[in-house]
This record gives C-alpha cells, structure tokens and sequence, in this order.
C-alpha cells in the first residue's frame, strides 16, 4: 500500500437540526459516496442511512435548538460517517406527525426500525448516547 492509499480525506458539513436540512445532508453524502467505487445502489444506500441518522435526531430535538455535524472520513477501504447532534438527554420531541403517531398507536419503535434500516443499509452501525447528544457511527466498506 503506498503513503496515498493510507492518506484519508475528512469533509465536515454542520447543519441546524431541523427538517429542512436533511435534504442537504443527503445530498452532500450522496457527492461524497460517489467519490467512492461503490455501485449506485451503494451509494443510495449511503445517503439513505444518513438521512435516517439525521431524521432521528430531528425527531428527538423537538422545538430544542440544536445541530448535527456529519463528518465523512474518505479512504481507499472504507467510508466512515459519523452523524453527531447535541440534543440534550431529556428534551421532549415535537409532536409527532399524523404517520409517527399512527406507528406508535401501532406498538412500533420506530428508533429501533431506524437503526435496522440502518444496518441493512450500511456494514456496520454503531449508536452511543450520552447526555449531551447522540453520534451514529456508520461505515461502508470498498468492494475489493
């Protein structure tokens, strides 16, 4: 492997956490997975498991004044993404939308079917909350 190939590039976007906003984080990850050798089923992939990381602290922030920080890691052998908010532990969601309720009535998590789509989505998932926000850790590997 030569010094290039073990070289990563890193591109960080920040954006309020707020619904309108998700569509560009789609659309900067979905730049940024093209930049791999993925298939463009993989890199949809991509840009939906980023989207859904996103939407779910949307969901979690409510009215709450908060950010999300995607940081893409670029190598030959893997993109890593990691999608950060500062949603503080206990803030109370906004209400649900008339489909969200309609799922909770139904008995369904929908944070557990996120992070399902999640890893079906992408190669790995990893999820750590703390009290001051949320980091979704996803990466896809290269195909070889």
């Amino acid at each position: 492997m030569t010094h290039a190939e073990t070289m990563a590039d890193t591109v960080r976007l920040v954006i309020p956490c707020r619904p309108e906003y998700v569509g560009v984080a789609r659309l900067a990850v979905l730049g940024i997975a093209s930049r791999m050798p993925f298939s463009y089923d993989e890199v949809e992939d991509v840009r939906l498991a980023v989207g859904e990381a996103c939407t779910h602290a949307v969901e979690r922030a409510g009215s709450a004044r908060a950010t999300i920080q995607i940081t893409s890691i670029i190598d030959s052998q893997s993109l890593r993404i990691e999608v950060t908010d500062d949603v503080p532990a206990g803030t109370v969601p906004a209400t649900p939308s008339e489909e969200a309720q309609a799922l909770a009535d139904a008995g369904v998590d929908q944070q557990g079917l996120g992070a399902l789509l999640m890893e079906i989505l992408v190669d790995e998932v990893k999820i750590d909350s703390h009290s001051g926000g949320t980091t979704v850790r996803l990466i896809k590997h290269a195909p070889e």
